[in-house]
């Protein structure tokens, strides 16, 4: 099997990011960010979809966190289209349900190279801790533009917001394992069209 990982960065005036990404990996994660929340769901989803990732990420958080936030999730979508390569034999859809005690969050994925972001449910709290909730649907929107894929983001319910955004995270990571695993049936790209790409 090829190694399907690629390497990213992005220096900006705002941010200066290093991102390594693995898809078959083992759940190992490395990361420095200055934002802990988000180092700390994405450790969860990179545990939960079995993937490496290594990521740097400085960015102008006494600003606030969302340059650094939004960025990384450009980082990462560009990773995955790249580690994706041409999407031969790849099972293509994604569909994970993960409870986190009160919660229970949903995310369905198409590797179809047709960015669409969909976020249905509340966040009840504007914060969690320093962070500032609004920023995992900026998060998550630039992820699916970048790594052009369709991202279904459901919250069931719940009332802990720590709690929601950890199982949308954790429903990421599965989601997306599936959707990228390799399908021996599969021949070719699994599309009528004949190209994902």
């Amino acid at each position: 099997m090829t190694n399907r990982q690629a390497s990213k960065s992005r220096k900006t005036n705002e941010t200066d990011i290093q991102l390594n990404f693995t898809i078959d990996g083992e759940g190992n994660a490395d990361l420095r960010t200055d934002v802990p929340f988000m180092t700390h769901m994405l450790d969860l989803f990179t545990r939960h979809g079995l993937f490496d990732l290594s990521l740097t990420a400085k960015g102008d958080t006494e600003i606030d966190d969302h340059h650094t936030t939004e960025d990384i999730g450009i980082v990462l979508g560009e990773a995955l289209k790249e580690a994706l390569q041409d999407k031969k034999g790849i099972r293509r859809y994604g569909n994970a349900f993960v409870p986190m005690d009160d919660a229970l969050a949903q995310v369905v994925i198409d590797l179809s190279n047709r960015p669409h972001f969909e976020l249905r449910g509340d966040i009840p709290q504007a914060k969690v801790g320093t962070f500032d909730t609004e920023l995992v649907e900026e998060f998550l929107w630039k992820l699916a533009l970048e790594a052009r894929m369709n991202l279904h983001v459901i919250v069931h319910y719940g009332t802990n917001t720590h709690h929601i955004i950890e199982a949308v995270f954790k429903a990421l990571g599965r989601a997306l394992d599936e959707a990228t695993q390799l399908d021996p049936r599969v021949k070719g790209v699994p599309s009528t069209k004949g190209s994902l790409s």
